[in-house]
């Protein structure tokens, strides 16, 4: 009994619960304002938010931001930060469409393997490379893969020629596949983000490596002293990056069935605006895979409130803006009460010794 009570302690005690709520509540107002129209096929009355096909476009907008925002998360945890995942998704994207366009006909399996080992492979390499600069030069994490962001965003520019690339349509049916849904619905990339979601947290608090990087992040010295690799840490966490920046290239150009240098612009927004708004600290040390897919599906959810109550769709980029300041301001206030509350009960300890 005082077991459950503990686990509910917990969740309740969660920042991954207060979003969750947040995100049901804004879900219930785009439900109940979001008004009704006429079913051409069934002839019903359908709510303009609640039904299968707005729910599951909504989880598929979402699930290519969170896939991207779970290895972001990763980085902000270690106290870094990678402005360059737009880039690698777009470079990412441009590289399997041209090895598959040079690779000529293959089989639906060949093609679709192909594709998934060409998209994480350019994306780990591109994670490797920011983590290689940021330990072998010593310069902040913001501002190598700032540069990176624009050097791998003009590889994918100079090798497309600025084209928009096709995909084998044995991508676009493995993406697009029902799993039994029918009526048009397409849940594999929702399926994804769950199962990255999954993979993401079982990482980060199940393993070695996950509990190294929590610790980089929240004492650089005390990890140091402890005999940590952190250089082995700092590449690892960017790696993890590319990957999941990879498989989104891969889930994206195979969905909408082409790809572009253009693509995943603005998308770094986005990634880290999730990651922060799901409750990682810029300052390191505080994270998680949950939490970086409720941002992302909160911040989709805000779009598409933008869009479905007729708002102007220019207002979108002030709302994220504000909830990455309200975020941010919201996780200092409550690192200061925590502190604040070690303090206290410190004194009581010393007092009552």
């Amino acid at each position: 009994m005082s077991r459950i009570r503990a686990v509910i302690r917990h969740l309740l005690g969660s920042q991954e619960t207060g979003l969750s709520l947040v995100v049901l509540l804004l879900a219930v107002a785009l439900t109940v304002l979001a008004g009704s129209h006429v079913d051409r096929r069934t002839g019903e009355l359908v709510n303009n938010f609640l039904n299968s096909n707005t729910l599951i476009q909504t989880a598929t907008d979402a699930s290519f931001f969170a896939i991207m925002a779970i290895g972001a998360t990763v980085v902000i945890i270690s106290g870094g930060i990678d402005l360059s995942v737009g880039a690698i998704y777009a470079l990412s994207g441009v590289s399997m469409a041209l090895t598959l366009r040079a690779a000529g006909p293959l089989g639906s399996g060949a093609a679709v393997a192909l594709g998934l080992v060409v998209a994480l492979g350019v994306g780990l390499l591109c994670g490797v490379l920011n983590g290689a600069l940021v330990v072998g030069l010593r310069v902040h994490p913001f501002i190598v893969t700032l540069g990176t962001m624009w050097v791998l965003r003009g590889v994918a520019f100079v090798i497309t020629h600025a084209e928009s690339l096709l995909v084998p349509s044995a991508l676009t049916a493995v993406t697009k596949a029902s799993l039994g849904l029918g009526g048009g619905l397409y849940p594999v990339p929702m399926v994804c983000m769950l199962v990255m979601t999954a993979a993401g947290a079982i990482y980060l608090t199940r393993t070695v490596m996950g509990r190294h990087i929590f610790a980089f992040g929240g004492n650089l010295e005390a990890s140091r002293f402890a005999g940590l690799r952190l250089d082995r840490i700092q590449i690892g966490v960017y790696a993890v990056s590319g990957i999941t920046a990879g498989l989104a290239a891969f889930l994206g150009a195979s969905f909408y069935g082409s790809s572009s240098s253009a693509d995943g612009q603005g998308y770094e927004l986005y990634v880290i605006a999730a990651a922060v708004v799901g409750g990682a600290s810029l300052i390191g040390g505080k994270g998680s895979a949950v939490g970086a897919m409720l941002g992302a599906i909160l911040i989709v959810l805000i779009r598409q409130s933008i869009r479905t109550l007729h708002f102007d769709q220019n207002y979108e980029w002030i709302v994220i803006g504000c909830a990455i300041i309200i975020a941010v301001v919201v996780d200092q206030w409550s690192t200061r009460l925590a502190a604040r509350r070690l303090m206290r009960a410190g004194a009581r300890t010393q007092a009552a010794a």
